[in-house]
């Protein structure tokens, strides 16, 4: 890089993130889900910014923002998302929206440099209305059909719908240009205490760790909980419950050294603090980065659901 070359800013950075934070501010974090007032606002909010960075920005079909630059020379494109998890961290997306804004503004403006920063922020990728449609639909997975069978997870309502409420329905999705761009970069704040309790600064991802999630069902038998004696209950909670605590009971001896394991939903049916729950449910989900300790952990769950 050149010697007049301009360096990154700290205080326009704090800035950037803080303007965003206020953005569907909720106690300490934000509430800011898919197509919302507060993400539309934050989509707005950064397409206002990136021609600061010498960028042309779009705002796509699927809620993408895009920041492209005509500046000669090989490109990186670097980026996250701007829609939160429903009242969630500040940091979680802004970081690497805002990262890479930062390091557009001082590349791009720099002569001397023969290349630029292209800047995304993926739609959805914290799944509201399905798995990573935003940056699905770039890369040419996401259909039509897809998304008309998307709906918010939150009120049901389709995502053809919002689109339209939102203004985005009739735009063009944009895809990637193959060969356009170096590769991807994204900065993310630390989810785990890995950095933290190593007191390290910054860490490099080293693999992206595979995710199986399963929908467990227990079968019982409802009945009132005041007259059915213990004895002769089938409560599917209850084997629920015991089946949570076998699989942290199984899965050490068969699990590698970074596995992850969590029940994140249970439901009871009918729900009801004087019935037996007749049906039970647990959504369960395996993280690892490699298949082989995935399939192995799955033989175990097969075989303790027999």
């Amino acid at each position: 890089m050149s010697d007049h070359q301009s360096q990154a800013d700290g205080a326009r950075v704090l800035t950037d993130l803080n303007a965003l934070r206020a953005i569907g501010a909720y106690k300490t974090g934000v509430h800011r889900p898919t197509f919302s007032e507060a993400h539309m606002r934050s989509l707005q909010w950064l397409a206002q910014r990136l021609p600061e960075a010498g960028l042309a920005p779009t705002i796509d079909g699927v809620g993408n923002v895009l920041g492209t630059s005509t500046k000669p020379g090989p490109k990186l494109l670097a980026g996250s998302h701007l829609e939160s998890q429903n009242f969630a961290g500040w940091l979680d997306g802004p970081l690497g929206i805002v990262y890479a804004l930062e390091a557009a503004r001082v590349i791009n403006a720099d002569p001397g440099v023969n290349g630029s920063i292209e800047i995304a922020a993926w739609c959805d990728e914290e799944g509201h209305f399905g798995h990573f449609l935003g940056s699905r639909s770039y890369v040419g997975d996401l259909t039509e059909a897809d998304i008309d069978s998307a709906t918010d997870r939150n009120t049901g309502r389709s995502m053809r719908e919002v689109l339209r409420e939102v203004g985005l329905a009739g735009r063009a999705r944009v895809k990637a240009e193959r060969g356009r761009h170096l590769g991807y970069l994204e900065a993310h704040i630390e989810q785990g205490d890995t950095l933290e309790s190593g007191g390290l600064a910054i860490g490099i991802v080293t693999s992206i760790v595979g995710i199986w999630q399963y929908r467990i069902t227990f079968s019982g038998q409802q009945n009132h909980a005041g007259t059915t004696r213990m004895d002769v209950r089938k409560d599917a909670g209850l084997a629920l419950a015991r089946f949570c605590v076998a699989i942290d009971d199984r899965f050490p001896a068969a699990c590698g050294p970074r596995t992850v394991w969590t029940t994140g939903r249970i439901t009871l049916d009918p729900g009801a603090p004087s019935i037996i729950p007749g049906r039970a449910e647990m959504l369960f989900q395996v993280r690892d980065d490699d298949p082989e300790v995935i399939e192995r952990l799955e033989n175990v769950l097969r075989s303790m659901a027999l």
